[in-house]
Protein backbone atom coordinates (compact mmCIF):
# COMPACT_ATOMS: atom_id res chain seq x y z
CA UNK A 1 0.00 0.00 0.00
CA UNK A 2 2.88 2.39 0.72
CA UNK A 3 4.34 1.68 -2.70
CA UNK A 4 1.01 2.45 -4.44
CA UNK A 5 -0.17 5.24 -2.13
CA UNK A 6 -0.41 7.75 -4.99
CA UNK A 7 -2.81 5.48 -6.86
CA UNK A 8 -4.96 5.08 -3.74
CA UNK A 9 -5.08 8.84 -3.28
CA UNK A 10 -6.22 9.33 -6.88
CA UNK A 11 -8.91 6.63 -6.52
CA UNK A 12 -10.08 7.84 -3.11
CA UNK A 13 -12.69 10.41 -4.32
CA UNK A 14 -14.41 7.81 -6.51
CA UNK A 15 -14.40 5.13 -3.82
CA UNK A 16 -15.71 7.55 -1.19
CA UNK A 17 -18.62 8.50 -3.44
CA UNK A 18 -19.21 4.88 -4.49
CA UNK A 19 -19.29 3.61 -0.91
CA UNK A 20 -21.41 6.53 0.32
CA UNK A 21 -24.06 6.50 -2.40
CA UNK A 22 -24.06 2.84 -3.52
CA UNK A 23 -22.63 0.39 -0.98
CA UNK A 24 -24.11 2.01 2.14
CA UNK A 25 -27.64 2.41 0.67
CA UNK A 26 -27.63 -1.22 -0.50
CA UNK A 27 -26.62 -2.43 2.96
CA UNK A 28 -29.20 -0.17 4.63
CA UNK A 29 -31.88 -1.48 2.27
CA UNK A 30 -30.96 -5.04 3.22
CA UNK A 31 -31.29 -4.21 6.92
CA UNK A 32 -34.56 -2.31 6.41
CA UNK A 33 -36.05 -5.31 4.58
CA UNK A 34 -36.30 -7.02 7.98
CA UNK A 35 -38.17 -4.10 9.54
CA UNK A 36 -41.52 -2.35 9.46
CA UNK A 37 -40.64 1.23 8.45
CA UNK A 38 -43.02 3.91 7.17
CA UNK A 39 -40.71 7.00 7.30
CA UNK A 40 -42.76 8.46 10.18
CA UNK A 41 -41.89 6.03 12.97
CA UNK A 42 -38.57 4.38 13.86
CA UNK A 43 -37.98 1.03 12.11
CA UNK A 44 -39.39 -1.95 14.00
CA UNK A 45 -37.63 -5.30 13.60
CA UNK A 46 -40.02 -7.97 12.29
CA UNK A 47 -37.59 -10.57 10.94
CA UNK A 48 -38.66 -12.51 7.84
CA UNK A 49 -42.27 -11.28 7.83
CA UNK A 50 -41.78 -9.04 4.78
CA UNK A 51 -40.38 -11.92 2.74
CA UNK A 52 -43.12 -14.30 3.92
CA UNK A 53 -45.69 -11.69 2.91
CA UNK A 54 -44.04 -11.32 -0.50
CA UNK A 55 -44.14 -14.97 -1.49
CA UNK A 56 -47.17 -16.19 0.45
CA UNK A 57 -49.68 -13.33 0.72
CA UNK A 58 -48.87 -10.87 -2.07
CA UNK A 59 -50.47 -12.29 -5.22
CA UNK A 60 -49.64 -9.13 -7.18
CA UNK A 61 -45.92 -9.62 -6.48
CA UNK A 62 -46.10 -13.15 -7.86
CA UNK A 63 -47.67 -11.75 -11.04
CA UNK A 64 -44.93 -9.12 -11.20
CA UNK A 65 -42.25 -11.79 -10.68
CA UNK A 66 -43.67 -13.92 -13.48
CA UNK A 67 -43.92 -10.93 -15.85
CA UNK A 68 -40.39 -9.77 -15.05
CA UNK A 69 -38.80 -13.20 -15.55
CA UNK A 70 -40.70 -13.73 -18.80
CA UNK A 71 -39.79 -10.25 -20.02
CA UNK A 72 -36.11 -10.68 -19.11
CA UNK A 73 -35.90 -14.20 -20.55
CA UNK A 74 -37.09 -12.93 -23.94
CA UNK A 75 -35.62 -9.45 -24.24
CA UNK A 76 -32.30 -10.06 -22.47
CA UNK A 77 -30.79 -12.77 -24.74
CA UNK A 78 -32.35 -11.41 -27.95
CA UNK A 79 -31.14 -7.86 -27.23
CA UNK A 80 -27.67 -9.09 -26.29
CA UNK A 81 -27.25 -11.20 -29.42
CA UNK A 82 -28.72 -8.46 -31.62
CA UNK A 83 -26.32 -5.87 -30.19
CA UNK A 84 -23.34 -8.08 -30.97
CA UNK A 85 -24.50 -9.17 -34.43
CA UNK A 86 -25.22 -5.63 -35.58
CA UNK A 87 -21.89 -4.44 -34.15
CA UNK A 88 -20.07 -7.33 -35.85
CA UNK A 89 -21.68 -6.62 -39.22
CA UNK A 90 -21.17 -2.85 -39.02
CA UNK A 91 -17.53 -3.29 -38.02
CA UNK A 92 -16.72 -4.66 -41.48
CA UNK A 93 -17.99 -1.54 -43.27
CA UNK A 94 -15.98 1.55 -44.32
CA UNK A 95 -15.52 4.12 -41.52
CA UNK A 96 -18.00 6.75 -42.77
CA UNK A 97 -20.75 4.22 -43.50
CA UNK A 98 -20.04 2.52 -40.16
CA UNK A 99 -20.42 5.81 -38.28
CA UNK A 100 -23.72 6.60 -40.02
CA UNK A 101 -25.24 3.15 -39.38
CA UNK A 102 -24.06 3.25 -35.77
CA UNK A 103 -25.93 6.51 -35.28
CA UNK A 104 -29.05 5.16 -37.00
CA UNK A 105 -29.16 1.99 -34.88
CA UNK A 106 -28.25 3.74 -31.64
CA UNK A 107 -30.72 6.61 -32.09
CA UNK A 108 -33.87 4.76 -30.80
CA UNK A 109 -32.27 4.24 -27.38
CA UNK A 110 -31.88 8.01 -26.91
CA UNK A 111 -34.86 9.19 -28.95
CA UNK A 112 -37.33 11.57 -27.37
CA UNK A 113 -41.10 11.06 -27.60
CA UNK A 114 -40.59 7.30 -27.85
CA UNK A 115 -43.83 6.56 -26.04
CA UNK A 116 -45.76 9.01 -28.24
CA UNK A 117 -44.63 7.08 -31.32
CA UNK A 118 -45.75 3.71 -29.94
CA UNK A 119 -49.00 5.16 -28.58
CA UNK A 120 -49.82 6.36 -32.09
CA UNK A 121 -48.90 2.98 -33.54
CA UNK A 122 -51.03 1.00 -31.09
CA UNK A 123 -53.82 3.52 -30.51
CA UNK A 124 -57.08 1.82 -29.54
CA UNK A 125 -59.22 3.52 -32.17
CA UNK A 126 -59.37 2.98 -35.93
CA UNK A 127 -56.90 5.84 -36.48
CA UNK A 128 -54.04 3.92 -34.86
CA UNK A 129 -51.58 2.67 -37.44
CA UNK A 130 -51.85 -0.99 -36.40
CA UNK A 131 -55.64 -1.00 -36.29
CA UNK A 132 -55.93 0.99 -39.52
CA UNK A 133 -53.67 -1.45 -41.36
CA UNK A 134 -55.46 -4.54 -40.04
CA UNK A 135 -58.93 -3.11 -40.79
CA UNK A 136 -58.01 -1.97 -44.31
CA UNK A 137 -56.59 -5.39 -45.17
CA UNK A 138 -59.58 -7.22 -43.72
CA UNK A 139 -57.82 -8.98 -40.84
CA UNK A 140 -60.14 -7.49 -38.21
CA UNK A 141 -63.56 -5.85 -38.26
CA UNK A 142 -63.25 -3.52 -35.28
CA UNK A 143 -60.30 -1.84 -33.52
CA UNK A 144 -58.28 -3.85 -31.01
CA UNK A 145 -57.76 -2.31 -27.59
CA UNK A 146 -54.00 -2.88 -27.66
CA UNK A 147 -53.12 -1.04 -24.46
CA UNK A 148 -56.11 -2.27 -22.47
CA UNK A 149 -56.22 -5.95 -23.45
CA UNK A 150 -54.07 -8.12 -21.13
CA UNK A 151 -53.36 -10.48 -24.05
CA UNK A 152 -51.33 -7.86 -25.93
CA UNK A 153 -49.85 -5.64 -23.21
CA UNK A 154 -46.75 -7.68 -22.38
CA UNK A 155 -46.11 -8.41 -26.05
CA UNK A 156 -46.09 -4.66 -26.81
CA UNK A 157 -43.70 -3.99 -23.93
CA UNK A 158 -41.31 -6.66 -25.22
CA UNK A 159 -41.49 -5.21 -28.72
CA UNK A 160 -40.73 -1.67 -27.51
CA UNK A 161 -37.86 -2.89 -25.32
CA UNK A 162 -36.29 -4.75 -28.25
CA UNK A 163 -36.59 -1.60 -30.37
CA UNK A 164 -34.80 0.38 -27.66
CA UNK A 165 -32.20 -2.29 -26.92
CA UNK A 166 -29.34 -1.15 -29.18
CA UNK A 167 -27.85 1.18 -26.61
CA UNK A 168 -24.71 1.19 -24.50
CA UNK A 169 -23.96 -2.51 -25.09
CA UNK A 170 -24.05 -1.93 -28.84
CA UNK A 171 -21.47 0.86 -28.59
CA UNK A 172 -19.30 -1.22 -26.23
CA UNK A 173 -19.27 -4.11 -28.70
CA UNK A 174 -18.28 -1.82 -31.58
CA UNK A 175 -15.44 -0.41 -29.47
CA UNK A 176 -14.32 -3.92 -28.55
CA UNK A 177 -14.31 -5.08 -32.16
CA UNK A 178 -12.26 -2.05 -33.17
CA UNK A 179 -9.62 -2.89 -30.55
CA UNK A 180 -9.08 -6.56 -31.46
CA UNK A 181 -5.45 -7.06 -32.54
CA UNK A 182 -5.49 -7.82 -36.29
CA UNK A 183 -2.30 -9.87 -36.07
CA UNK A 184 -4.27 -12.46 -34.09
CA UNK A 185 -6.30 -13.28 -37.21
CA UNK A 186 -3.13 -13.86 -39.21
CA UNK A 187 -1.78 -16.13 -36.47
CA UNK A 188 -5.12 -17.96 -36.36
CA UNK A 189 -5.04 -18.60 -40.10
CA UNK A 190 -1.61 -20.16 -39.70
CA UNK A 191 -2.85 -22.30 -36.78
CA UNK A 192 -5.71 -23.77 -38.82
CA UNK A 193 -8.71 -21.43 -38.60
CA UNK A 194 -10.50 -21.78 -41.92
CA UNK A 195 -13.73 -19.71 -41.78
CA UNK A 196 -15.28 -16.63 -40.19
CA UNK A 197 -17.25 -18.58 -37.59
CA UNK A 198 -14.10 -20.24 -36.22
CA UNK A 199 -12.43 -16.84 -36.30
CA UNK A 200 -15.32 -15.37 -34.34
CA UNK A 201 -15.39 -18.13 -31.69
CA UNK A 202 -11.66 -18.67 -31.14
CA UNK A 203 -10.28 -15.13 -31.66
CA UNK A 204 -12.85 -12.31 -31.68
CA UNK A 205 -15.02 -13.33 -28.73
CA UNK A 206 -12.15 -14.28 -26.36
CA UNK A 207 -10.45 -10.95 -27.17
CA UNK A 208 -13.69 -9.12 -26.28
CA UNK A 209 -14.44 -10.76 -22.92
CA UNK A 210 -14.40 -7.44 -20.95
CA UNK A 211 -16.83 -5.82 -23.42
CA UNK A 212 -19.00 -8.96 -23.51
CA UNK A 213 -19.27 -8.96 -19.72
CA UNK A 214 -19.99 -5.24 -19.61
CA UNK A 215 -22.71 -5.64 -22.25
CA UNK A 216 -24.21 -8.58 -20.35
CA UNK A 217 -24.42 -6.57 -17.13
CA UNK A 218 -26.09 -3.67 -18.95
CA UNK A 219 -28.61 -5.93 -20.70
CA UNK A 220 -29.44 -7.84 -17.51
CA UNK A 221 -29.96 -4.59 -15.61
CA UNK A 222 -32.22 -3.13 -18.30
CA UNK A 223 -34.21 -6.36 -18.72
CA UNK A 224 -34.94 -6.86 -15.01
CA UNK A 225 -35.46 -3.19 -14.11
CA UNK A 226 -38.11 -2.41 -16.70
CA UNK A 227 -40.66 0.02 -15.30
CA UNK A 228 -40.65 3.29 -17.21
CA UNK A 229 -41.94 1.70 -20.41
CA UNK A 230 -44.79 0.03 -18.54
CA UNK A 231 -45.78 3.15 -16.60
CA UNK A 232 -45.70 5.66 -19.47
CA UNK A 233 -46.95 3.36 -22.23
CA UNK A 234 -49.50 1.11 -20.52
CA UNK A 235 -50.34 3.07 -17.41
CA UNK A 236 -49.97 2.42 -13.70
CA UNK A 237 -51.34 0.09 -12.58
CA UNK A 238 -51.88 -1.83 -15.81
CA UNK A 239 -55.07 -3.73 -16.60
CA UNK A 240 -55.18 -6.94 -14.52
CA UNK A 241 -51.53 -6.20 -13.69
CA UNK A 242 -50.63 -7.61 -17.10
CA UNK A 243 -47.63 -5.26 -17.39
CA UNK A 244 -46.78 -5.18 -13.68
CA UNK A 245 -43.10 -5.80 -12.95
CA UNK A 246 -41.00 -6.06 -9.83
CA UNK A 247 -39.81 -2.48 -10.22
CA UNK A 248 -43.34 -1.10 -10.65
CA UNK A 249 -44.30 -3.07 -7.54
CA UNK A 250 -41.35 -1.45 -5.79
CA UNK A 251 -42.47 1.99 -6.98
CA UNK A 252 -45.95 1.29 -5.63
CA UNK A 253 -44.81 0.43 -2.11
CA UNK A 254 -41.77 2.71 -1.97
CA UNK A 255 -43.05 6.00 -3.41
CA UNK A 256 -46.84 5.76 -3.04
CA UNK A 257 -47.57 3.72 0.08
CA UNK A 258 -44.24 4.52 1.79
CA UNK A 259 -43.92 1.01 3.24
CA UNK A 260 -40.15 1.26 3.10
CA UNK A 261 -39.42 -2.01 4.87
CA UNK A 262 -41.58 -3.96 2.45
CA UNK A 263 -40.18 -2.01 -0.51
CA UNK A 264 -36.65 -2.85 0.67
CA UNK A 265 -37.58 -6.54 0.71
CA UNK A 266 -38.79 -6.24 -2.90
CA UNK A 267 -35.55 -4.49 -3.86
CA UNK A 268 -33.47 -7.18 -2.12
CA UNK A 269 -35.25 -9.95 -4.02
CA UNK A 270 -34.68 -8.13 -7.31
CA UNK A 271 -31.02 -7.54 -6.44
CA UNK A 272 -30.57 -11.24 -5.64
CA UNK A 273 -32.12 -12.30 -8.95
CA UNK A 274 -29.93 -9.91 -10.93
CA UNK A 275 -26.80 -10.93 -9.03
CA UNK A 276 -27.50 -14.62 -9.63
CA UNK A 277 -28.11 -14.00 -13.32
CA UNK A 278 -24.87 -12.04 -13.57
CA UNK A 279 -22.90 -14.87 -11.97
CA UNK A 280 -24.40 -17.45 -14.33
CA UNK A 281 -23.67 -15.21 -17.32
CA UNK A 282 -20.09 -14.69 -16.16
CA UNK A 283 -19.54 -18.46 -16.02
CA UNK A 284 -21.02 -18.90 -19.49
CA UNK A 285 -18.86 -16.13 -20.95
CA UNK A 286 -15.82 -17.73 -19.34
CA UNK A 287 -16.34 -20.73 -21.65
CA UNK A 288 -16.21 -18.63 -24.82
CA UNK A 289 -13.45 -19.85 -27.09
CA UNK A 290 -13.03 -23.22 -25.39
Amino acid sequence: MKQNKHAYVLMAPYFILFITFTVVPVLLSLVLSFTNFNLLEPPKWIGWQNYARLFVQDDVFLIALKNTILFAAITGPISYVACFLFAWLINELPPKLRAMLTLVLYAPSIAGNTYLIWNLLFASDSYGFANSFLINWGFIMEPIQWMQDPKYVLMILILVQLWLSLGTSFLAFIAGLQNVDRTMYEAGAIDGIRNRWQELWFITLPAMRPQLMFGAVIQIASAFSVAEISIYLIGFPSVDYAAHTIVTHLVDYGTIRFEMGYASAIATVLFSIMLGTNLITQKLLGKVGE
